[in-house]
């Protein structure tokens, strides 16, 4: 073994790692939120052990819940991902396809994805845990549909930052979601949250429509003003998202940047 050339190569990923904020914030911020994440979790089954009187039920139908919106919002950039990398970014935007239609077919084969991972799931917990997802009854339908148009509204927003940033934007389609979830109290009440978190939280649709799940399944009740105000949310961010669309692709067609994506 040659010590020289091994040190050549630790020099070359040092330095590429040294010269990129990017690469070292990517590193700090996995750790991060996770420790933030299940530190919170922590929190809230240390002071509130008897909260859940089926812990496991209600865990598990908040996880499928949250995978569904994370693969949401994952297959839609994963659609937007593999024209980059195939080289067919451009030949998309020369074709006679309309902004609209790009995005609504997206939409549809992002929601077929994202079925295709999940069903599987949902059946399995039946067996392995005896859990049921299908006990939400109707409301399941509200609150994943309240859900597919947050992961849409987030997987237009990454993929704003991909045409207007190109491929440097793509780190940003993995870690987005794992940035919410602490805030979305996926596990937890609000109340769980410091002061200040709790103030940004209550402007995500997250919070209410998982707030909603676990009174469903705790009181056995429905609260239509959380869904109803998820849905407001919801509304919002998705005309910001398609606003956003629009605009970062105008940018990158002035400024020809669309010819060089993918290479």
């Amino acid at each position: 073994m040659n010590f020289d050339r091994m040190y050549g190569l630790f020099l070359r990923h040092f330095y590429l790692i040294k010269g990129s904020l990017p690469r070292v914030l990517d590193l700090i911020y996995w750790p991060s939120i996770q420790i933030i994440l299940w530190g919170f979790i922590s929190k809230f089954f240390t002071s509130y052990s008897d909260y859940y009187n089926n812990t496991v039920g209600i865990i598990l139908t908040c996880a499928i819940l949250y995978d569904f919106l994370f693969r949401s919002s994952i297959s839609f950039n994963m659609l937007f991902l593999e024209e980059i990398w195939s080289r067919n970014f451009t030949n998309l935007f020369i074709t006679p396809l309309k902004i609209n239609e790009i995005i609504i077919s997206l939409i549809a084969t992002a929601l077929i994805r994202t079925l295709i991972g999940l069903i599987p799931a949902i059946i399995l917990t039946s067996p392995l845990f005896g859990v049921s997802i299908l006990k939400l009854g109707f409301p399941l339908m509200l609150l994943f549909l309240s859900l597919y148009i947050f992961g849409i509204t987030l997987g237009l927003l990454v993929s704003s930052g991909l045409l207007r940033y190109g491929p440097s934007f793509e780190n940003i389609a993995w870690s987005s979601l794992f940035l919410l979830a602490p805030l979305g109290c996926i596990y937890y009440p609000i109340e769980i949250l410091p002061n200040f978190f709790q103030v940004i939280a209550k402007g995500l649709p997250l919070v209410y429509i998982f707030d909603e799940a676990r009174n469903i399944l705790i009181n056995g009740t429905i609260n239509y003003q959380n869904l109803i105000f998820a849905y407001m949310l919801n509304l919002i961010y998705l005309v910001f998202g398609i606003t956003m669309f629009y605009l970062c692709y105008s940018k990158a067609k002035e400024k020809g940047t669309l010819m060089n994506m993918g290479e």
